[in-house]
């Protein structure tokens, strides 16, 4: 016999309801979380992109100053900027070098005698770190 619908339970009537719901919240989180995601990792790219094109910029900022710079530190160009600025400086005579000689090393000071064995062992034995 049929069994009547107002004797069964809440929970065996909105069963299938709430596992429907349950299942489209899943869904649709994973949806959300994926396109989240996916914003991310745009967002992340993008601000790659940027620090690479500054990077490239200040790389090339970079060489432009060194080649500024050995320009401006070379005999040449040192010895028109003598000219334009009157200073009355030029090459030295060869008698107003003074060329000194390098002093030799000092020797080592108080080396320690190679140990032999029996030396090594005592010092192993009294200092741990040795």
């Amino acid at each position: 016999m049929a069994k009547n619908r107002r004797n069964q339970s809440a929970a065996i009537r909105f069963g299938p309801a709430l596992k429907a719901l349950v299942l489209c919240l899943l869904i649709g989180g994973s949806g959300v979380g994926y396109v989240w995601q996916k914003g991310q990792i745009d967002q992340l790219y993008r601000e790659i992109k940027k620090r690479e094109m500054r990077l490239l910029t200040l790389q090339d900022q970079n060489k432009k100053l060194r080649d500024q710079l050995a320009l401006l530190r070379s005999p040449m160009k040192l010895d028109q900027r003598l000219r334009e600025l009157n200073l009355g400086l030029g090459q030295p005579r060869v008698a107003d070098v003074w060329r000194l000689a390098e002093p030799p090393a000092p020797p080592p000071v108080n080396p320690a005698p190679p140990m032999d064995g029996a030396a090594r062992q005592f010092a192993a034995q009294s200092n741990p770190r040795f």
